[in-house]
């Protein structure tokens, strides 16, 4: 980034002189959201102990559930609630009509999620309304809700394929009706960075003071991008899930959104970073969901090595080929051998179990090893033992 930029000459002082704070509100819709994906099912039991590690975790809000969609929902959110309710803040999802907002209510929450669409394509096929009957829903709504002493979060549902001035007034007419936060959608995962940049700019600009979420879905890939480059505009909170469950492609991740924040932007998170791999693990089994091979931050392969050039590297320096560090996300390095390797990776491994060898034999080693990878042979730290047990002079 160049000096023109008002004086601004890298890219995190561009990040928190761009935005007005510096500490990101982490909502976490894992339990909502990221449990409406086909397959996934939890017992109340698996939601609160979730609810307590994402808790334990420093998340700054949780979305326990749709208390309205049912008794299970609605037991399993008070049991949060009461579980965890004083050490964070934990929401509800409502539609926008009286009877949602209640159950909410009854549910002891004293926060709600309340959405309605404002696309035309869901006022004309879904809702069957007009523009003008949403904004009085919209209104009616959230004023009901404030005037039972909530906290209001107000999402117009597939917000990013809104007509854009509509969508200003419909965040205007929450925000006149009470709201404390206004989440805007990127629902099917259509929009872009660049496009969302601006769009969140704009919003930010019409809100005041309320804070702005974004909750951005994956079809195209680029949930995380996309709540990166809202919180780059001036988004104050940023909803997500672990692993990115979450319908179709998913949502954005809990993990990616956090680190990028932290690392690339500059920003403060509460999450305690350290403990990432391990809810990763645990709502994998939980779910039955694996966490994909090549995943970031997360992922078995987010800290693997075995190429020679890059092994080398890493082990004189991490940084050489590791952005951040496995420790901060509680992750480990995997050192690998296969047709790639190189000496000192091996001399590594060895090493590690006890055993040292001249360089000519580990060369030895070396080839055997390439040549049962050429065989297509999965290479362990056990082969890599066994073989040079053979070269071991006693």
């Amino acid at each position: 980034m160049t000096e023109d930029l008002n004086g601004i000459s890298n890219y995190k002082d561009w990040c928190i002189k761009g935005c007005v704070f510096s500490t990101v509100r982490i909502f976490d819709t894992t339990l909502r959201d990221g449990e409406q994906a086909p397959g996934i099912d939890l017992t109340v039991e698996q939601k609160v102990k979730i609810a307590r590690r994402l808790a334990d975790m420093g998340v700054d809000v949780i979305e326990a559930g749709f208390p309205a969609s049912s008794e299970g929902e609605f037991i399993a959110t008070k049991k949060i609630l009461e579980e965890i309710g004083d050490m964070t803040e934990v929401i509800g999802l409502s539609r926008a009509n009286k009877n949602d907002i209640d159950k909410t209510i009854q549910s002891g929450l004293g926060s709600i999620h309340v959405f309605i669409a404002t696309s035309d394509i869901h006022l004309k096929y879904k809702l069957r309304m007009t523009r003008e009957e949403v904004l009085d829903k919209i209104y009616e709504n959230v004023r009901y809700a404030k005037d039972h002493g909530m906290v209001v979060e107000y999402s117009p549902e597939d917000a990013t394929r809104t007509e854009e001035d509509f969508l200003l007034t419909a965040v205007k007419t929450a925000i006149d009706a009470g709201a404390d936060r206004i989440n805007i959608p990127d629902t099917v995962g259509t929009m872009q960075p660049f496009k969302f940049y601006d769009l969140i700019r704009k919003i930010v600009g019409v809100a005041g003071d309320k804070i702005i979420s974004v909750h951005c879905h994956n079809d195209f890939g680029l949930a995380t991008a996309n709540s990166l480059a809202g919180l780059f505009a001036g988004a104050r909170q940023v909803h997500v899930t672990v692993n990115g469950i979450g319908e179709r492609a998913g949502n954005a991740s809990l993990e990616e959104v956090v680190m990028g924040a932290k690392k690339l932007f500059g920003f403060n998170v509460n999450v305690k970073t350290w403990m990432l791999y391990e809810t990763s693990k645990m709502i994998s089994q939980m779910t039955g969901v694996p966490v994909p091979y090549f995943k970031a931050i997360v992922g078995d392969n987010a800290f693997g090595h075995e190429a020679g050039i890059h092994v080398h590297g890493v082990l004189e320096n991490p940084s050489t080929y590791e952005p951040l560090t496995p420790e901060e996300v509680g992750n480990f390095r995997r050192i690998e051998l296969g047709k790639h390797s190189g000496i000192h990776g091996l001399k590594k491994i060895l090493d590690d179990q006890g055993i040292y060898l001249d360089d000519i034999s580990l060369r030895e080693v070396l080839a055997e090893i390439k040549s049962m990878a050429d065989r297509g042979e999965k290479i362990t730290s056990e082969d890599a033992r066994r073989i040079a047990l053979k070269y071991v002079t006693h």
